[in-house]
């Protein structure tokens, strides 16, 4: 009998699963997808302003680059065609059931029973949690918010057949979200009232679009892209940043941090909006927001910035915390994501019958973010514990992928049922985690999504060379095989 995958999602790290458990010869493949198409975060998300803020040529798979792009960095929908023309040039299309909700897995002795939300069942040997993080909508927890007479949109669930021509929009939430799209709209001319809980720290970053004669040179000569990815600068910043996540009082750190504010002294001229732009918490404790043009934007007399709070939503507006009343049009939440549900509502049972769930009560946690003991053959991307920050969660699908195609092939040459983690490796590797994600500028005291309910940092709280050298290859004395046949 071949061996049998199941892959949950078909957004990046899902597609690239697919497309690299081809390439090692696996064919009984299924990619099961809760939307009737690909994408994740790129198909969710189509506010006004939608941009990566990676480079663009650092943002596609390594094996797939693409020389179309029409910016340094591109716009959302581009990026959504991206994945689109790889998943027909790799054939990946076909393995994809849409509007396949995965409800239930559970480990059945040597397979995965797996049942979808309209009861269809099937078995896999191995499966692959490519979920994704960012993909259930939070919503704020402020008084009145059903009351609103006007159309109310989250970010990631955005109405295009709503016109904002001549309307007041008020726009909740400023992380990279919320600044995108107030700048986007701010510099077409809207009218805008932007409500922030706390201000951000602004990255500014190199914007430029590319000419047809760049993106034909591209084309000729792919290693001007390449030179663009392996650009020593970018790299020099991502290691700068990573590097100094360990230490919150390092000299990257406030390197970065004085750059930021530079940016801010320099681009904002009214001392007033300047106070209620500086931020309160250290440089990258939330995750860093790039942009060129949002001080440009804010400083628009139609662009109205309020930091003192929301005391509640009314028919015809908001009412903020010093008795203000705003009348408003359109109501939009950029106000982010549950983080920690990852597979969840998914129920995921392992040996003997264990939930994920009780696994998770505390916190969300995998061995390296990708395996968790007693539930073999079940491997996370982009899991618990990876790296989140200003780089390419591609190349972080990428460095994992090697991980788990290892684990894979030690399961098959072992003639093993299954292969997880052990509850010491996972309890010592997550000790060790927790210490440093308290001392990383993550733990440094503030707010932000990276913090777990304990208000621990979930992310992984090293540089990223330990990480590059952490998935070249798993510690196998840290996995227990199930069932192994050969010594």
């Amino acid at each position: 009998m071949g061996h049998t995958f199941t892959i949950i999602g078909a957004g990046m790290s899902g597609i690239l699963a697919a497309i690299k458990l081809r390439e090692a010869g696996f064919e009984d493949i299924t990619i099961y997808e809760k939307a009737d198409r690909i994408g994740g975060t790129w198909r969710d998300n189509n506010y006004p302003g939608l941009t990566c803020d990676v480079p663009a040529h650092c943002y596609t798979y390594a094996f797939a680059r693409n020389p179309d792009w029409s910016a340094y960095h591109a716009p959302g929908p581009e990026i959504q065609d991206y994945f689109e023309k790889i998943v027909d040039d790799y054939d990946v299309r076909p393995l994809i059931r849409f509007n396949s909700e995965v409800k239930r897995l559970e480990w059945d002795g040597d397979h995965y029973i797996i049942e979808t939300a309209d009861g269809e069942c099937s078995e896999a040997q191995f499966v692959i949690a490519a979920t994704g993080v960012l993909h259930y909508p939070k919503w704020p927890d402020v008084p009145g918010l059903n009351s609103f007479s006007g159309p109310a949109m989250h970010s990631a669930r955005w109405d295009t057949s709503v016109d904002l021509t001549g309307k007041r929009i008020g726009i909740i939430g400023n992380g990279s979200t919320g600044i995108q799209m107030a700048t986007r709209l701010g510099l077409d001319g809207h009218d805008v009232v932007h409500f922030q809980r706390s201000p951000q720290w602004i990255m500014p970053v190199p914007t430029f679009a590319y000419s047809d004669e760049d993106r034909a040179r591209f084309r000729e000569n792919p290693e001007e892209i390449e030179a663009i990815v392996t650009d020593p600068e970018f790299i020099d910043s991502v290691n700068r940043f990573t590097t100094g996540i360990a230490d919150a009082n390092s000299p990257e750190m406030q390197a970065i941090e004085d750059y930021c504010r530079a940016n801010l002294e320099q681009s904002v001229t009214d001392p007033e909006l300047r106070q209620k732009l500086t931020p309160t918490y250290k440089a990258a404790c939330k995750r860093l927001v790039y942009s060129a043009t949002y001080y440009e934007a804010a400083q628009k007399p139609n662009v109205q910035t309020i930091v003192c709070g929301i005391d509640k939503v009314v028919p015809d507006g908001v009412i903020d915390k010093d008795g203000k009343h705003h009348h408003l049009d359109v109501l939009a939440f950029a106000t982010g994501f549950h983080t920690d549900r990852f597979i969840r509502p998914t129920l995921v049972k392992g040996v003997d019958g264990i939930d994920l769930e009780d696994v998770w009560e505390e916190r969300c946690k995998a061995y390296y973010a990708i395996s968790i003991p007693s539930f073999p053959n079940f491997f996370m991307m982009n899991g618990p514990s990876s790296p989140v920050g200003n780089f390419s969660l591609i190349d972080v699908a990428e460095r994992q992928w090697v991980y788990i195609k290892a684990l894979i092939e030690e399961t098959i040459k072992s003639e093993a049922d299954g292969i997880a983690a052990s509850e010491g490796a996972l309890a010592a590797f997550e000790e060790k985690r927790i210490a440093a994600a308290r001392n990383s500028v993550f733990g440094s005291g503030c707010t932000s999504w990276y913090l777990d309910k304990t208000g621990v940092p979930i992310s992984w709280p090293w540089g990223y060379d330990k990480f590059i050298e952490a998935m070249q290859e798993p510690r196998f004395e840290d996995y227990e095989l199930i069932g192994a046949k050969a010594a």
